[in-house]
């Protein structure tokens, strides 16, 4: 098989990858929060487990999900993976699922502001061109002052930052960290402390609703092995930009099955966010650093799948 035909199945796995991501979503938004976030967000890492056995390489031990070479960097992405999931979860029952989207996916530009002020990193004039693009956009499509924000926005906004921390801290600790450990301390946390939080109400689902909650968490699961699938056979960018195709199946969720509605405002700010994370997205492959990928993932996971793991070979064209 050539290189590029290589390539080319990496890019078509990440797009399939993208969309089961959100299927995975639609899952949560079609619970209509008739299940506690908490309790969402525990079964759903329960049922993420099923991607272990993909995750862990041929010389890993399963007590290397615990393992870590810094402690307090894997603390910090123990408690990110947790609030990230259970602020996801919640943003998509109480927000449009477009609108859910537009704010998670400025986690491009939140990684480049904590690139700056926690690793230092040396960023120029076009990637804060980008982040200011980004902003804009999100200020086109809520609308401050014009119409009412709730805690669906407010969630949105700390799943992006949440899943930008999970990724600073997978740069700071390097290549050497096995993907295992990465892997559970954000699973661990997301299973901790969402199963802490949700005593105090259990809801007991439905048939209909376990078939969305398994849909959720199986399907999340599902996601993450495909990208990483792909990112061993395409380059990180080329497998990372698929990822807003999930705004069209938002649309297309939203509009069929959830009754929402894209205004011009909310579509011309829309675009900007997309033309903010593409040109974040370009700006990181010429710096070499690990992509941002799948950033409206309830699951809070699909950063790390499309970073290689220490000794994975090197997909074609890198």
């Amino acid at each position: 098989m050539t290189a590029a035909s290589t390539t080319l199945r990496g890019v078509l796995v990440a797009f399939a990858g993208y969309a089961v991501f959100a299927f995975s979503d639609a899952s949560i938004k079609a619970l209509h929060g008739t299940i506690p976030a908490f309790q969402v967000a525990f079964i759903g890492a329960v049922l993420s487990m099923s991607a272990l056995p993909f995750i862990k390489g041929p010389g890993d031990s399963w007590l290397d999900i615990f393992a870590t070479t810094n402690r307090p960097l894997w603390m910090a992405r123990f408690a990110a993976g947790a609030a990230g999931s259970i602020a996801s979860i919640i943003a998509f029952t109480k927000l449009p699922m477009a609108e859910a989207f537009c704010l998670l996916f400025l986690l491009p530009s939140v990684v480049t502001i904590l690139s700056v002020i926690f690793l230092k990193e040396d960023v120029r004039w076009q990637r804060w061109a980008a982040v200011i693009v980004g902003f804009l956009g999100v200020l086109v499509v809520l609308r401050p002052g014009f119409r009412e924000l709730s805690v669906g926005h407010l969630a949105a906004t700390i799943g992006a930052v949440a899943a930008g921390v999970a990724i600073v801290i997978l740069r700071a600790l390097g290549p050497a960290e096995k993907r295992l450990s990465l892997y559970g301390a954000s699973l661990l946390g997301t299973l901790i402390v969402s199963g802490v939080l949700m005593l105090s109400e259990i809801v007991v689902p439905t048939p209909q609703q376990w078939v969305f909650l398994t849909g959720y968490g199986l399907l999340g699961a599902a996601g993450n092995v495909m990208l990483m699938t792909a990112a061993r056979l395409a380059p990180a960018t080329l497998v990372a930009t698929p990822q807003y195709s999930q705004m069209i199946w938002a649309i297309a969720f939203g509009y069929l099955f959830f009754n929402d509605h894209v205004d011009l405002p909310m579509a011309f700010g829309i675009v900007l966010i997309i033309c903010s994370g593409l040109l974040t997205l370009i700006r990181e492959r010429k710096r070499h650093v690990p992509l941002p990928a799948a950033v409206a993932s309830g699951d809070a996971q699909s950063p790390l799948a499309t970073t290689p793991a220490e000794g994975d070979a090197p997909a074609p064209g890198r």
